[in-house]
């Protein structure tokens, strides 16, 4: 076999299969160096494409208009910003407990219950990570007002929502909900792997205590009695599926 893939290799396929590897890795490495340039390059206006419509007189001015009015929010179509109000001036300098991370764009309004406490501890490691050393969080608070539009998905100015970008690393905490049940917690950030795998932990585990308490609740409906080993959702679904089965057959 070794022979017959030497022959191969050494031959005139070989000459063929190694050019077109070589071409392949080759075309692999300019989609690669074309990737990073547009990763760069995002959120950045391309004047020379042929998209590219220069602004008219009319627009400049009102480009100009809204440098001065900046608190002044604006609207193009269904795209719009919202007017900065003096709430956003105290986020800034004097948040109220968890706002402080609310550049990260984390949702935990209520500070109470067992969605703030278990969403917390990812909150804190987000923070760690995204939080230059040198740099306080009110600057941080500042770029996601007047650069994010304190949002997630709208953009008032490109360069200080870049430079927020920038200075956290792209970590954000995007959104958490629950699906199926008040326990199937779903979490979403831009985050790196360990970030990420802390989330799913939270998510597992959330869920896992949240199933339990549900089945141990069931299983003293029928049996106050009954003996209750915590730590598994499958014991305690078979727990509760026998003490079903032994109901049914006490009613025939």
């Amino acid at each position: 076999m070794t022979n017959i893939k030497e022959r191969f290799l050494n031959g005139e396929f070989g000459e063929i299969y190694q050019s077109d590897a070589l071409a392949k890795l080759k075309e692999r490495i300019e989609q690669r160096k074309e990737f990073k340039k547009r990763k760069e390059n995002m959120g950045k206006i391309d004047k020379n494409s042929k998209f590219y419509k220069a602004p008219t007189l009319q627009e400049r001015l009102q480009d100009i208009k809204y440098f001065f009015l900046f608190w002044r929010g604006r609207k193009k179509g269904i795209i719009f910003t919202r007017n900065i109000e003096l709430d956003d001036f105290r986020y800034i300098f004097f948040p109220k407990g968890f706002e402080k991370y609310g550049y990260l764009g984390t949702h935990l309004w209520n500070e109470e219950g067992d969605y703030f406490n278990a969403l917390y501890p990812l909150v804190l490691a987000m923070d760690h990570d995204a939080k230059p050393k040198f740099c306080p969080r009110w600057f941080l608070r500042f770029l996601h007002v007047f650069g994010c539009d304190k949002s997630i998905v709208r953009v008032r100015n490109w360069t200080l929502h870049n430079l927020l970008k920038k200075l956290t690393k792209g970590i954000a905490f995007i959104d958490w909900k629950t699906k199926w049940h008040s326990y199937d917690l779903r979490i979403s950030i831009y985050a790196p792997k360990h970030l990420q795998d802390l989330a799913d932990d939270i998510e597992h585990g959330f869920y896992s205590r949240g199933a339990q308490e549900e089945l141990v609740a069931k299983i003293k409906q029928l049996d106050p009695n009954a003996g209750i080993i915590w730590g598994s959702i499958e014991r305690l679904t078979k727990q509760l599926e026998n003490l079903e089965d032994l109901k049914n057959n006490e009613q025939r």
